[in-house]
């Protein structure tokens, strides 16, 4: 029997069609490569929608041994490992190593220890979803102002602004900041992706543009560097300055501040009946105080201090019993007195200790088991759903000096003591129900990411709470959909703007390492995702001496590096020429992107996966200062 694929060398095998396997299907078909999909057990329509897409579709049976020989291991070019468990994913990308060594294995490994194993020991390309979507999902919650790229040794951000009046591109933003897209304002077309400088906007158009930090605060000035996306992002910074400011009180770091809010934190984490009992334990303590001082007289006639009323009052009520003061040569009704204050005091405190305890052991399990209200934070985050992209962002989130509340429907999820090791607080609840977003203290919180691992749920969470904030914005809500027509459809129909899918943040990332691309980033210009990367001009290659705007098409060169000079060219002309060993850094639509790549590549010798690493660093050089102070 003939093995798919084996008549046409050199095609693709994808293992595993979740979502995301069907996404690098569709690059691979898009850039007319031969598919091989494995199905090993994906949702119903999985395997018509890959068939659909052009790819031929073999079972998953008999082990994987099985299903890489019926999938034509022996011709393929590349084998690209996403079955839904990591040791699914392992066995595959061994195994295939392993009968041919030779061969590119590009495996989504979530574990970060069996990762760097794997890395280091098998000669696996080794990437995971978390590390490369959770950046933007952080971006959308914290209100960030840029997204951070590296172009030859130069930091750039991205940001989006709103444009403050009509006119061109170039007489707005000038000749260093590049236009990404344009969301046209009031209108539902699709946004204009890597404009032209001579577009014409007009005011209220949303703009993303690139350009370095330095740049940006000189053309816009710092008040007009906010993201502006529907006024969320202003809002949501706002709420995150709100940690620190209380009305009234020199920007809530003085000591009246301080007071005022721990005493709304001990108000909110203490019921009616303490309270009363404390208050009337306080009001029989001044009381007797008050009694003392006119009526206590030693037998030289001295009187007592304040202190000492009040220590004797304490000490009667405390039932301490006593050696310095007695009411033994008092008058009549200053014994009775002395009977009353004893009962009472007695009552009341007794009554104190009980409800005391209780709150402290009722807390305690509460805690235990993650439904404790979290009503002393102000500013926080969110997270619905805890795998392994929500533990990411925790991380993140919290490295950036953001307290997080994580919501979890299983007790026994396995990233529950992770969260917990990081600082996040966890309650245990369906964050669909008005209860839960109550214990989470949402009204208080900066930004909600949603992100679980079904769309439907995520969908059902996000109008949960936008159901229960009514008409505020100033509580950022981050939506993570796995399918990007469906995260298309829901930012439309429903006005969430920030809509992530994480498929399609990390499709490129496999489809560049499974064929040698140099894929440096992946990101959103607004609610555009774009990707950016590295190409060389080799010689007679597709843009060996061709001018850059005839191969780009819709995506953007951002800077030329000649092969010659060291220094990068950050403005360049659409006329510009390519010539042979110059060196160009691009940022356009996915597909678009990486059929340019595949053009004119030359396969990076440090691989795909440390050039991740390259990104993240950017991004950390461009944190604010004072964040996490």
């Amino acid at each position: 029997m003939e093995h798919p694929g084996s008549a046409s060398a050199g095609h693709v095998i994808v293992h595993g069609l979740e979502g995301l396997g069907l996404r690098v299907v569709e690059h691979f078909v898009a850039l007319g490569l031969e598919v091989v999909a494995v199905d090993d057990g994906a949702r119903p329509g999985a395997v018509q929608a890959a068939t659909a897409l052009g790819a031929t579709v073999v079972p998953h049976h008999d082990g994987a041994a099985a299903a890489l020989g019926a999938a034509g291991l022996r011709d393929a070019r590349a084998v690209v490992c996403l079955s839904s468990t990591d040791l699914g994913a392992l066995e595959t990308a061994l195994l295939a190593r392993r009968l041919r060594p030779e061969l590119t294995v590009v495996a989504q490994i979530r574990n970060q220890a069996v990762a760097r194993a794997v890395r280091a020991d098998a000669g696996v390309l080794v990437l995971d979803v978390a590390t490369i979507a959770s950046p933007a999902i952080v971006e959308a919650c914290l209100g960030e102002q840029g997204h951070g790229l590296r172009i030859g040794e130069e930091v750039v951000a991205v940001r989006t602004v709103t444009a403050s009046r009509a006119g061109e591109l170039r007489d707005l933003y000038g000749e260093v900041l590049v236009p990404l897209s344009v969301q046209r304002a009031g209108e539902d077309a699709d946004p204009i992706i890597c404009p032209g400088r001579d577009l014409e906007v007009r005011a209220g158009d949303a703009v993303s543009l690139l350009g370095p930090a330095a740049v940006w605060d000189e053309v816009l000035g710092r008040a007009a560097t906010a993201p502006s996306r529907a006024g969320a992002s202003d809002a949501a910074e706002a709420r995150g300055e709100a940690r620190w400011t209380a009305a009234g009180d020199d920007d809530g770091r003085g000591a009246r501040g301080r007071l005022r809010r721990w005493g709304e934190a001990v108000a909110g984490a203490t019921d009616v009946r303490l309270r009363r009992a404390l208050m009337a334990l306080l009001v029989l303590g001044g009381l007797s105080v008050g009694v003392l001082l006119l009526g206590y007289e030693e037998a030289d006639g001295t009187r007592m201090t304040p202190l000492d009323a009040l220590y004797f009052t304490a000490e009667t009520i405390g039932t301490i019993g006593y050696g310095d003061f007695s009411f033994r040569e008092q008058p009549s009704w200053l014994r009775a007195y002395a009977v009353l204050l004893m009962l009472a005091g007695a009552v009341i405190a007794a009554l104190v200790y009980a409800l005391l305890t209780n709150l402290l052991i009722s807390q305690r399990l509460q805690e235990s088991f993650g439904r404790g209200q979290v009503t002393e934070l102000r500013g926080h985050v969110v997270v619905v759903g805890l795998g392994s992209v929500g533990v990411a962002v925790v991380d993140s989130v919290i490295a950036a000096g953001t307290p997080v509340v994580v919501v979890e429907m299983d007790e026994d999820n396995r990233y529950l003591a992770q969260a917990r090791a990081l600082g996040a607080k966890v309650v245990v609840g369906d964050a669909t129900l008005a209860g839960t977003l109550e214990l989470v203290n949402l009204d208080k919180a900066r930004a909600v990411a949603v992100l679980t691992a079904d769309d439907l749920t995520n969908l059902e969470v996000a109008l949960a709470v936008r159901d229960w904030l009514g008409e505020r914005s100033d509580v950022t809500v981050a939506l993570r959909l796995f399918d990007q027509r469906l995260a298309a459809t829901v930012r439309q129909a429903f006005g969430f703007p920030h809509v992530r899918s994480t498929d399609e943040l990390a499709a490129p990332w496999f489809v560049g390492a499974a064929l040698g691309l140099e894929v440096l980033g992946t990101f959103y210009a607004g609610d555009v995702p774009l990707l950016y990367a590295r190409v060389q001009a080799t010689p007679g290659g597709g843009l060996d001496g061709v001018r850059v705007d005839v191969r780009t098409g819709g995506s953007r060169v951002l800077s030329v590096r000649r092969r010659a000079e060291r220094e990068v060219r950050r403005v360049v002309r659409r006329w510009t020429t390519l010539e042979a060993g110059d060196e160009a850094f691009v940022v356009g639509p996915h597909d678009e992107l990486l059929a340019l790549l595949r053009q004119d590549a030359v396969p990076s010798d440090h691989g795909s996966v440390r050039d991740y690493g390259t990104v993240r660093d950017a991004r950390s050089a461009l944190s604010p200062p004072e964040r996490g102070a």
